[in-house]
């Protein structure tokens, strides 16, 4: 059995509140500014501010103390005492200087692969997405696999066509999921399509939106569609904007605890504004999750784009 070591409230609060910025640069991490945010260099679904943080790719998050147990693997007293910075002989006090904080980079999209083989075989292979979907996309310059990564890429583009967001997604089947917007995105312009009748379709993540047509290829050419990369009501209300003919919300979101809250945020803010708006449930958590418990990874049939380009083809012969 350990050693019991006491810790007074007012030092557990002290730990808690510690500058998890300075904390990692004290020990030598490297940091990335995002916004007001600073993501880990060696894992960038980390980020933390102040003595918060939040693990994207997990979807959870916590005070100081709970970082320390989780990113280094220690126990409540260990963390305690690091946070701390005890040596035996009483508290020392953290130093906590503030990072200079930087001017955000400029939007830019990562450097493409020169094939998208990964991404195809990821998309169409684990996620079971139809060949010609992804291809449709790709073909409007709105998806690829990214360099050195292997990253899909989904890329979100303004009313004038240039490139405005970029949600990136590991496509390794094993392994710790990345999943994270390219820094600047402009989230009123995430990952979409625009149709051309009255219908809007309305998902968290863009791969539930790519499986939901997979499901439903009925029309979808027509349909106009947004993923928010998130919970955002702001890349709906910009779709809303840019096309006044469309009238009829369908909220696709996940079915669970987030995707419900935020459904019925947005039901609120929609009807108010004079929309229909009809709550879409998946069976599972999420449309993909739904997509591939109906099939299994094969040769899928395709859904209404003739498809003219292999994967293996240069992306440069799609992107420029």
């Amino acid at each position: 059995m350990g050693k019991f070591v006491y810790f007074t409230s007012a030092e557990k609060r002290q730990a808690n509140e510690v500058d998890l910025p300075s904390f990692l640069l004290d020990r030598g991490e490297k940091l990335i500014m995002a916004g007001r945010e600073y993501r880990l260099v060696s894992d960038h679904s980390i980020t933390v501010r102040g003595p918060m943080w939040y693990d994207h790719a997990a979807r959870k998050g916590g005070r100081a103390i709970s970082f320390v147990q989780q990113f280094y693997d220690k126990t409540y007293p260990e963390a305690v005492s690091i946070l701390l910075g005890r040596d035996g002989q009483g508290i020392i006090p953290i130093a906590k200087q503030e990072p200079e904080p930087q001017e955000p980079k400029p939007f830019a999209l990562p450097k493409p692969y020169l094939t998208m083989r990964r991404m195809y075989a990821y998309l169409t292979k684990h996620r079971c997405i139809d060949r010609d979907v992804v291809t449709a996309f790709v073909q409007e310059k709105m998806l690829y696999e990214d360099d050195p990564h292997h990253n899909c890429v989904f890329v979100g583009l303004d009313e004038n066509g240039e490139a405005r967001h970029a949600h990136l997604r590991s496509t390794g089947s094993q392994g710790k999921v990345f999943r994270i917007n390219v820094e600047s995105s402009d989230i009123k312009h995430s990952f979409h399509k625009n149709g051309t009748d009255r219908s809007l379709y309305v998902f968290e993540a863009p791969i539930d939106l790519l499986s939901h047509i997979t499901l439903y290829p009925a029309g979808w050419l027509e349909h106009s569609y947004v993923a928010c990369c998130g919970t955002s009501i702001q890349p709906v209300l910009e779709r809303l904007r840019q096309n006044p003919k469309l009238d009829t919300v369908y909220l696709c979101l996940d079915n669970d605890e987030a995707g419900e809250d935020a459904c019925d945020g947005m039901m609120d803010t929609l009807e108010d504004m004079g929309y229909d708006v009809e709550r879409l449930r998946p069976e599972g958590k999420d449309w993909n999750d739904d997509l591939r418990a109906k099939r299994k990874p094969r040769q899928h049939k395709a859904v209404g784009v003739n498809s003219f380009i292999q994967h293996q083809l240069p992306i440069q012969r799609l992107l420029f």
